[in-house]
């Protein structure tokens, strides 16, 4: 499997920020620096202590190898992205068009805020095993399922008119297309550019809606 580089990232993490964090939570954003920066194949348990400033036997209190803290890195930040969708879903009422914009909204902002760990999460999982691939997967899919339960419920009360493949309509494919253009906000976005986080996610929210057909 080919592995692209990421664009250059800062790989140490502050000593100010390190004394904030539970040993834990240090080791988690120094292996999620690192792994952006260099790739998870070429860096070492001695590299991401190195770079939280604490000894490679603190890693192990918390994580059995390299891999287990890959999986737990990547599936933590899975979980609460899948968390987040479904709670702004619900935030949002019943209307499909409101629900839709919101799912938009806080996939895009997180997108934004968390590039190095959206940068992780999907361009190291290939080196998982298939069973902790799975387990991640399963959250991906259940935000599918968001966003494709929205779909139906806005085309079944009239307020979408998505396009179809013929004769057609394929919910589940106009939401994985839907959902590659959120998660690749992550690989261009810089919180320095013109565009705030907030208004990158409200041009999404947009995007989204004219793409599925909304009507007033």
């Amino acid at each position: 499997m080919s592995k692209r580089k990421s664009a250059r990232l800062a790989v140490a993490v502050p000593a100010a920020e390190r004394e904030q964090l539970p040993p834990i939570e240090a080791i988690r954003a120094a292996a999620f620096k690192q792994f952006a920066e260099r790739g998870y194949p070429v860096v070492t348990v001695r590299d991401i202590m190195k770079a939280c400033g604490l000894t490679q036997g603190a890693l192990y209190n918390h994580f059995k190898s390299k891999d287990e803290l890959l999986h737990d890195i990547i599936a933590s930040t899975q979980i609460e992205l899948e968390r987040v969708c479904q709670q702004a879903m619900v935030d949002a009422g019943d209307d499909p068009r409101a629900q839709l914009a919101a799912v938009v909204r806080a996939y895009v902002m997180r997108h934004c805020r968390l590039r190095i760990e959206a940068l992780v999460a999907n361009r190291e999982i290939g080196w998982l095993d298939a069973a902790r691939v799975a387990d991640i997967r399963r959250s991906r899919r259940a935000i599918r399922d968001v966003v494709v339960a929205i779909l139906f419920r806005g085309v079944d009360g009239g307020v979408f008119d998505p396009p179809r493949i013929g004769d057609r309509l394929d919910l589940k494919a106009i939401a994985m297309a839907l959902l590659d253009q959120w998660t690749h906000v992550s690989m261009w976005y810089g919180p320095a550019g013109e565009v705030a986080e907030e208004e990158m996610a409200g041009l999404y929210a947009d995007m989204a809606l004219l793409a599925v057909g909304a009507r007033p």
